[in-house]
């Protein structure tokens, strides 16, 4: 599903050169459960968005099922992006003056669907989320747990092939990040999707089939969860 090869990043400020990634080479098997770990500054976030194709490598190859996305326009990645990816941040990202259904139909408008297909695809995943009651609510009348639900189906709303999280439980209370990673466990079991999350919290390690992290732009340590 993911592959990368030897991806290299660099920026300048000034005359200082940073560099968050360093020669990073991974392979991600489709419907896969990954999570990216490593201090602040390590390189995890970089990486999460240029598997989303949001930046561009300096150096080196990411394929997504087998399409080198790295030489892609910015037009071309656009459309991809919509149809592959579906992003949930750590701060939501919610219109404040759309409801909930709103937020998570929003997606869709950019697809050739009908109204009714726009519908009963967003129904199906508020549904899946669990917030079919609560579709019809701004963001400021739901809690910070059930505006992550709304980020989450928004994701999901597309039906793309990855699911790429950054700190998605970092904003939340402990019961609301516990809610929220079972959330993603059910999601992950149902709809087979591949999940990437970038995470500071070991309980995300615990649960993932992977555990990656980073230091310094380089990955130090790979470990697969044991297979039942």
């Amino acid at each position: 599903m993911i592959e990368i090869s030897n991806i290299t990043k660099v920026f300048h400020k000034g005359t200082t050169e940073v560099k968050p990634l360093n020669g990073v080479s991974l392979n991600v098997e489709d419907g896969k459960y990954l999570a990216l770990m490593g201090p602040s500054g390590s390189g995890k976030t970089t990486l999460m968005n240029l598997i989303a194709g949001i930046d561009t490598p300096t150096s080196g190859s990411i394929k997504i099922n087998g399409q080198e996305i790295t030489t892609m326009s910015s037009t071309q990645l656009s459309k991809w992006r919509t149809r592959t990816i579906g992003y949930i941040f750590q701060l939501y990202h919610l219109i404040p003056v759309l409801t909930a259904y709103e937020n998570v139909e929003l997606p869709l408008t950019l697809l050739n669907m009908s109204a009714a297909e726009r519908k009963a695809r967003s129904q199906l995943v508020l549904d899946a989320v669990g917030l079919t009651d609560r579709s019809d609510h701004y963001p400021r009348q739901l809690s910070g747990g059930q505006e992550q639900r709304v980020a989450i189906a928004r994701a999901l709303v597309t039906d793309p092939q990855i699911i790429l999280a950054d700190e998605p439980t970092g904003d939340l209370d402990f019961k609301s990040a516990k809610d929220i990673l079972n959330l993603i466990d059910k999601l992950h079991q149902d709809f087979k999707k591949t999940f990437v999350v970038v995470t500071h919290d070991p309980n995300v390690a615990l649960r993932a089939d992977r555990t990656v992290h980073l230091q310094k732009g380089v990955i130090v340590e790979d470990t697969q969860k044991a297979q039942n």
